[in-house]
């Protein structure tokens, strides 16, 4: 063989190499045995494999017949990847999204209309609050299962307010009724008394529906731009009276990472998070924190998806893959094992059992708001539309133009606004 042959046929190899590994995710799922091996991909670190990884033996164990070959990797590159495998029909057949790329991928027909399997009783949600599994609907189809619940909340450092002798923020507080008792609590205690959430699109969420408005209406904006201007000139006023942090905090803290949240961090009193962050945010400082709502009337918030389990339309055994999820959803001893990791269990009665289990304090003050809101709860919003993420990205750049002062409220109200319509347009 000549030398260029022998390179090209090299060249040939190395390429359908991975080609061979990727198509691996699907093809025929049955074995010489009879039994079937279902595919089943999702993000996450080793603990939360860990915990999956036992609660899919414990079904294969009540199941012989079904096997699972599972790949997790970290968030980072997942959706890139489920990209890519779905674009090349070779999805796994069960597959962890979030509400950011749920709507995308059930317009597309990537995912499994759930709803007659939901109708037969084969996936049962009966002991799911109804907002919540209602939360997985896209355009009338169920794209997939809650596999957990979360809401918003305002995480306070708990230890310094106590320690200055100052009131703990409440349930129910209105938005300036906060920045007030912020101001008042910074002065107190030395310590920014709250994280500025201008740049933080379920914050901006909450306080549109408060005020007759919703984040998306289908798959157009459901505010208008003076909308937008009047939340962040509320939080001008805010930075204006000395109740927030600096602007190169505020930066710091419209991180996602729950490292650099400014309530661990110490440079505020408080972080506007997701509530079954609570306890990761604890473990991440010696100070004891509390948790409460979001301010203003609490019906603004609802049961959010913290993640859910879809089952690819193309698989060769969707019905198989239903009862997975299914099972994992609702079996008490899978309940045990999973825990809170993807958030506070959809099934009401295993969120009893792990509520009465756990021995974790933070976990409990997260169990107790979202039981205490849960019959407070609105009507949820559609799930965001294509193009959410980048609308989220562009929320960020105009906030934080105007926190440090380079636009007005005005200016950075046009700059996103007109960015988030181009983005849910595209």
């Amino acid at each position: 063989m000549t030398a260029p042959r022998m390179m090209r046929g090299l060249m040939a190899a190395v390429i359908a190499l991975p080609l061979a590994l990727l198509g691996a995710c699907g093809g025929d799922d049955s074995s010489s045995d009879g039994k079937t091996e279902l595919t089943f991909f999702w993000w996450g670190g080793e603990a939360r494999a860990k915990l999956t990884e036992q609660a899919l033996a414990l079904y294969t164990q009540k199941h012989p017949d079904i096997t699972f070959k599972t790949t997790w990797q970290a968030n980072q590159g997942y959706f890139d990847k489920l990209a890519t495998l779905t674009a090349g029909s070779d999805a796994p057949d069960i597959f962890q999204i979030d509400d950011n790329y749920l709507a995308e991928y059930g317009t597309r027909n990537v995912t499994e209309d759930l709803t007659s399997y939901q109708s037969s009783g084969k996936l049962d949600l009966t002991k799911f609050p109804e907002g919540l599994w209602k939360y997985g609907l896209v355009d009338g189809k169920l794209a997939g299962m809650a596999m957990g619940e979360n809401t918003q909340g305002l995480v306070f450092n708990k230890t310094k307010l106590e320690a200055a002798k100052q009131e703990l923020p409440k349930t129910g507080m209105s938005w300036e009724d906060l920045i007030a008792w912020a101001q008042k609590a910074g002065a107190a205690t030395k310590v920014a008394g709250t994280m500025d959430p201008s740049a933080d699109y379920k914050a901006l969420w909450v306080w549109l529906r408060q005020n007759g408005k919703q984040f998306y209406n289908g798959n157009q904006l459901g505010f208008a731009k003076e909308d937008v201007q009047k939340w962040f000139e509320l939080w001008k006023g805010a930075r204006d009276a000395k109740a927030t942090p600096t602007a190169d905090v505020i930066h710091e803290g419209n991180a996602t990472d729950i490292t650099k949240q400014t309530v661990v961090t110490g440079k505020a009193l408080t972080s506007w998070v997701w509530a079954n962050q609570m306890p990761d945010i604890q473990k991440n400082t010696k100070d004891t924190l509390g948790v409460v709502a979001y301010p203003g009337d609490p019906s603004a918030q609802w049961a959010r998806a913290s993640m859910y389990f879809s089952v690819y339309r193309g698989s060769k055994d969707k019905d198989a893959a239903v009862d997975v999820i299914n099972f994992l959803a609702n079996d008490p001893e899978a309940g045990k094992i999973l825990g809170t990791d993807r958030g506070l269990p959809s099934n009401l009665d295993i969120r009893k059992q792990v509520e009465a289990t756990t021995t974790d304090p933070a976990m409990k003050a997260s169990i107790a708001l979202e039981s205490e809101l849960l019959p407070k709860f609105g009507t949820p919003p559609s799930v965001p539309p294509k193009g959410h993420s980048t609308v989220k990205t562009e929320l960020v750049k105009a906030a934080e133009a105007a926190q440090f002062g380079t636009v007005t409220p005005a200016q950075a109200a046009e700059q996103f606004f007109t960015a988030a319509q181009a983005a849910v347009a595209g």
